[in-house]
């Protein structure tokens, strides 16, 4: 069934009439079709979604720490570690929930209730009980609750939200249609989603539900799978690595602890000791809490962000793909260039300036109507001719409304005598029904084949410097034209008007520091490839070639692989909502990180499909901003080029306090390996429960302010990270396990042996069973774990930085960081001189010169941090002949 076909053949393949159905046919129908509804996802069963974050690999680590810690009898911290399970999954699990809306919102399109005929009588039925054969009764306000055909009457058209288009579109039952037409542009059509926003008509549903044009593109954004962020790779991948260290590490101990002397039992104890300190219990809430405050961050910026790894995605961005109207452009039309008839730019003249005025519907009093059109009223009222809206409307004798295939709009006014019909439209479309055209001066002349070719000469012109160029022009009757074919022949050209929606101010430096990053900037628009083009160069974009859509649908996989691969910036115009899709779909086939912006409905499925889906928040549609996974509350591409900053910062920050954890799994090992290696002769110089108060207590504030360190210099001038590259670098693993956790390791023994020997203590004394070395054993044992918090204080600073110098970036421009320290200082405090917390944790006062002997060590362990950066900066500055960050090799970032 063809809904273009003759209306009688239509009503008779779907069985109705003109009255529309009965009450109880239209019962069956629904029956047979279903409601008239958008396909929507399958439910998520909250039970098994909210089982899933306490299985994440990182939280397994987390419950096998607590359950290690309730077998060595510390329950009150391992409880502690579960109540940090149960806070980061809530988490978690709230945050998808917001994030899983976009076919849901598609819904919102339909109307609650739809005027039908049936019985032979007009009432308003439910839009979900609309089926096939009924006839709609639409009119102005109204929203389109079916695919329908037109039987009578004429209506204008919003369909911006489906195909993109800014201006209404005309639809009347009398319009000739050719099937050479895609379905969506036929003039005999509404669809669903739609809105009416002039004239009434009636129309016969041809197709409700999920078998509309609305339904189509639900489908496609129900089938699209969100991408796995390049963040929750690596974060899963570290699990597996902290997962691997530390069995490996305990299931090594136990043989070295029965060869050292120890029984099975008491080396299986300390097993599970080094596991519960090689387990980083802070990593998790850590990480969550360091993206939700860069969530905040994007919000400060205009930015709202719903995924949490979404930040961190911005980061790695390597291609963006961008709007052009209101996103690299102020969406502020206005007219910058005039031309008379023959093509000289000049003054218009009276018939111009009218011609303007005339031919138009939007109202420069309200400021309602098409932004071009204001524009135009806006130039003709500056030259001197100004008319009000009421009157033009009333004067006027026909109106041939804009029409996106004919691209040209028609009105027949009054005249000395007579009729003029005025017209506007593209330059082709125009020019071709000219057959004379007015100079600025003098009478009108003919059209000759050179004059055309000139004035095509001219609009190319206008259209390289980024205008958009309209051709107006009129012609005088006798009487009111009886169609559009009489009214819009035998045209006298006026001339040529160029306007502007000037880019975005700001849009320059952004596309500029998106270069400088190693970003490609791609534009997609629905727009004229000329005036795409010459925008984007305008901002920077390199637009090296201009893809129309048609070229696009069909280009081989293959060939649009390597346009996209090239290393050019691409120009995509008049794309369709599947060619959006298609390049998302190509540049992940491709192995790039890509963020698409949109603001349609017909943009879910691509902005769904995108590492990032990137929603215009104040001229977008609801179903683009669900689909999203961040929405611009301004609209502005340089939002985006902040979030690809902010994003890099929270990466490079997610770095540090992972280095900075990392750094203190050396100093709690070692104990335990001198403890097992001396078969006992050395008594374990740190508890399992004091390793979890470094964990939990002094470790994790520290760790928080690191993830709200500012960025680096020269962040921006790096290219983005590759998909292989793992969080954890061979550079962070040799900084924080061969030189920060060695050097804290070293310094924490020597703490340990100062304090035992100079109680009289040797190896293999007991120290237990000596009640003089018991206290002094207790007094050893809190410098180990005093020293490992002084040590903490030198790693956190040395971690603020991955290649600059501190000096760089200011000792105390981190002021959460101090704060972390002193909150550190006195936890530990506590745990030392607090009575309850010394029962609990095995502390007892040192003796004052330990504090003296701990004093340097963080000082000590950031001097041979900085001095590896040192040599690596010499290093870098000799390569470059300069020591600028933005000379850096990647491998520092």
């Amino acid at each position: 069934m063809d809904p273009r076909e003759a209306a009688a053949r239509l009503l008779r393949d779907l069985r109705t009439g003109g009255e529309g159905l009965t009450a109880r046919e239209a019962r069956r129908r629904l029956e047979v079709h279903g409601p008239n509804e958008l396909p929507h996802h399958k439910a998520r069963q909250w039970p098994a979604a909210l089982l899933r974050q306490f299985t994440h690999p990182l939280a397994l680590l987390l419950w096998i720490a607590a359950v290690l810690a309730w077998i060595a009898g510390t329950r009150e911290l391992a409880l502690a570690i579960v109540a940090v399970i149960v806070l980061n999954a809530a988490l978690a699990f709230w945050q998808e929930e917001q994030a899983e809306q976009a076919v849901e919102a598609l819904g919102e399109y339909l109307p609650q209730h739809s005027q039908v005929r049936r019985d032979g009588r007009a009432q308003s039925v439910l839009a979900a009980e609309v089926v096939p054969g009924d006839v709609l009764l639409v009119s102005e306000g109204d929203r389109v609750p079916a695919d329908a055909r037109l039987l009578s009457g004429a209506v204008e058209i919003d369909a911006s939200a489906l195909t993109g288009e800014s201006s209404p579109v005309e639809r009347a039952a009398d319009f000739p249609d050719t099937a050479q037409r895609p379905l969506d542009s036929s003039p005999l059509l509404i669809f669903s989603g739609t809105v009416c926003t002039g004239g009434s008509a009636e129309a016969v549903v041809h197709a409700t539900g999920r078998h509309t044009e609305l339904g189509r593109i639900a489908a496609l954004s129900a089938r699209v799978r969100l991408a796995e962020s390049p963040l929750e790779r690596q974060v899963r991948r570290v699990a597996w690595l902290i997962a691997a260290v530390a069995t490996g590490v305990a299931v090594a101990f136990l043989p070295l602890g029965v060869l050292a002397g120890l029984t099975w039992t008491q080396a299986f104890l300390f097993a599970i000791g080094l596991l519960v300190a090689n387990v980083p219990e802070g990593l998790l809430p850590t990480i969550t809490l360091a993206l939700a405050a860069g969530v905040r961050g994007m919000a400060r910026r205009g930015a709202l962000v719903k995924r949490l790894s979404a930040v961190e995605t911005l980061g790695s961005t390597e291609v963006i793909c961008t709007d052009k109207t209101g996103t690299l452009t102020r969406n502020a039309m206005r007219v910058v260039e005039a031309r008379d008839g023959s093509g000289v730019q000049a003054t218009p003249r009276a018939e111009f300036a009218a011609a303007l005025a005339r031919c138009t519907t939007a109202d420069e009093r309200t400021e309602s109507g098409d932004p071009m059109e204001l524009a135009l009223l806006n130039f003709a009222h500056s030259v001197g001719v100004r008319l009000d809206a009421e009157t033009r409307d009333a004067q006027r004798a026909r109106l041939f409304r804009f029409d996106p295939h004919l691209k040209r709009m028609t009105t027949v006014d009054p005249a000395d005598g007579g009729f003029v019909a005025h017209v506007k439209g593209a330059p082709e479309e125009v020019l071709a029904r000219c057959t004379s055209a007015l100079p600025a001066r003098g009478a009108a002349q003919i059209l000759t084949n050179g004059l055309r070719a000139a004035l095509v000469d001219v609009v190319n012109d206008m259209a390289d410097r980024g205008l958009r160029v309209l051709a107006v022009a009129n012609r005088s009757c006798t009487v009111v034209p009886a169609d559009r074919g009489a009214a819009e022949s035998g045209l006298c050209l006026l001339g040529l008007v160029g306007l502007i929606d000037p880019p975005r101010p700001e849009v320059a430096a952004a596309v500029e520091a998106c270069h400088s990053a190693g970003i490609r900037v791609h534009v997609v628009t629905g727009d004229n490839g000329r005036t795409a083009a010459a925008i984007a160069r305008q901002v920077g974009i390199g637009a090296d070639h201009v893809v129309e859509g048609t070229a696009l649908d069909a280009m081989p996989e293959a060939d649009l692989d390597k346009v996209l691969t090239s290393g050019q910036e691409i120009v995509f115009c008049r794309a369709a909502p599947e060619s959006k899709l298609r390049i998302a779909d190509a540049l992940h086939h491709c192995r790039q990180v890509v963020a698409m912006t949109g603001d349609g409905v017909n943009d879910a499925p691509a902005l769904r499909r995108a590492d990032l889906g990137v929603a215009m928040g104040a001229s977008g549609t609801d179903v683009a901003r669900e689909a999203a996974t961040i929405v611009l509350t301004d609209d502005n591409f340089a939002t985006i080029v902040s979030g690809i900053e902010e994003g890099r910062r929270v990466y490079d920050n997610v770095r540090k306090f992972i280095l900075y954890i990392f750094a203190h799994a050396v100093p709690e090992v070692l104990p335990f390996l001198l403890f097992a290696l001396s078969g006992g002769a050395i008594p374990l110089p740190l508890t399992v429960l004091q390793i979890l108060a470094i964990d939990l207590g002094t470790e994790t504030l520290p760790a928080l302010a690191l993830g709200r360190e500012r960025a680096e210099p020269g962040l921006m001038d790096q290219p983005p990270r590759q998909r292989a590259e793992s969080v954890v670098t061979r550079r962070l693993l040799l900084r924080a396990w061969g030189i920060m956790g060695v050097a804290s390791g070293i310094l924490v023994l020597i703490g340990f042996f100062a304090v035992l020997l100079a109680e009289g203590w040797w190896p293999g004394s007991d120290v237990a069973a000596n009640p003089d070395l018991q206290h002094a054993y207790q007094q050893a044992t809190t410098v180990t774990f005093l020293g490992i918090v002084f040590c903490q204080l030198g790693t956190a600073f040395a971690s603020r930085t991955q290649y600059a110098a501190l000096r760089d970036i200011g000792l105390t421009t981190n002021k959460l960081l101090l704060g972390g320290c002193v909150f550190e200082l006195l936890f530990a405090a506590a745990i030392v001189y607090l009575p309850p917390l010394q029962t609990v944790f095995g502390t007892a006062p040192p003796p004052a010169w330990a504090f003296a002997l701990m004093l340097p060590f963080p000082v000590f362990v950031w001097a041979v941090d900085e001095f590896y950066r040192g040599r690596g900066r010499a290093h870098a500055a000799a390569r470059t002949q300069g020591p600028e960050m933005s000379t850096l090799p990647s491998r520092y970032r």
